[in-house]
């Protein structure tokens, strides 16, 4: 199965999770959402109470579709040259979620190993329910966005501005629910003010992402996002690059899917005036991976290389 195939099949099965989903926010409770420890680490991530059975339905699908001999968190050092791996994420955007709010999303990517054993996306699913609305992108196919409505499905192809300057520009960030994090997102807004017409905070990081790739936003930037969001940035990685937009890290460097990372997602050309505040508020490297929770470790220990793009 090519990949636009694969893309579309996934597609499908992503569907059929998100209308599951989206039934089960709108049921009246209020443990849609819990928190979970990190082990050892003491920190808390906040996810959605039907999160185990939600990856379990992706992944069952998704192996029926394309069986590959691991999953994303199974993966191991061993990585040779055409190993894929299946990435299905939680709810992403547990908070919106749990108090019924539209803007969260199911997300789906697929990585492939180069033949320098490198490993990337190829393949990206965001499927946002409440919203009605579908990032799809694979690797040399390019970016759609499709409109889900009663009568069709339209289908769009997405691409960023082309606005250059921090002035009038329309740009999102993200932000953690540890307050170290949350800091450094609002001091990096602070230095942006008065320059954009706009700083939004609305996420998840899944949607930010592609609203950058389909021009709603100019730009998004968020610090420090960790372990369990990397199905999201991973889905929304080929949505961008495949629009032709611009992700890196703030320092400019490429993202390290094994360690904490601050993101930037840009339509590329924004970049010349934005990306100096970021870097002023860059963690350095060697302090980010001090500070890797420990849910983060698996990432860090498998000795791999950083994901690029080919």
């Amino acid at each position: 199965m090519d990949l636009r195939q694969l893309a579309q099949e996934a597609q499908k099965v992503c569907a059929q999770a998100g209308e599951h989903a989206l039934r089960n926010q709108l049921i009246p409770r209020t443990n849609l959402v819990h928190s979970h420890q990190a082990r050892q680490s003491g920190r808390h991530r906040y996810a959605s109470d039907i999160d185990d059975k939600l990856q379990s339905f992706l992944l069952e699908g998704l192996n029926r579709l394309e069986p590959h001999k691991s999953f994303w968190d199974e993966m191991s050092g061993d990585v040779q040259p055409g190993d894929r791996f299946w990435c299905a994420g939680n709810i992403d955007g547990a908070i919106n979620y749990a108090r019924n709010l539209s803007e969260w999303a199911i997300t789906v990517s697929l990585f492939e190993a180069n033949e320098r054993r490198q490993i990337y996306p190829i393949l990206g699913i965001v499927y946002a329910p409440a919203l009605g609305l579908t990032y799809l992108a694979a690797r040399g196919q390019g970016a759609i966005r499709i409109r889900h409505t009663s009568e069709v499905d339209k289908r769009e192809r997405i691409i960023p501005t082309t606005w250059p300057h921090l002035y009038d520009s329309v740009i999102s960030f993200g932000m953690s629910y540890f307050s170290s994090e949350s800091q450094r997102a609002l001091a990096t807004v602070g230095d942006l003010a008065g320059r954009p017409a706009d700083i939004k905070r609305i996420g998840p990081v899944s949607l930010d992402l592609c609203k950058v790739a389909d021009g709603t936003y100019d730009a998004y930037f968020e610090p420090s996002l960790h372990s369990w969001d990397i199905p999201a940035v991973s889905a929304g990685a080929i949505v961008v690059w495949e629009a032709q937009g611009h992700l890196s890290r703030w320092d400019g460097s490429l993202i390290d899917w094994h360690q904490a990372n601050d993101v930037v997602a840009t339509n590329a050309v924004i970049d010349t005036e934005l990306m100096p505040v970021l870097a002023r508020h860059s963690r350095p490297a060697a302090q980010a991976q001090q500070q890797t929770s420990a849910t983060d470790e698996f990432e860090r220990t498998q000795e791999m290389p950083p994901i690029v793009p080919d």
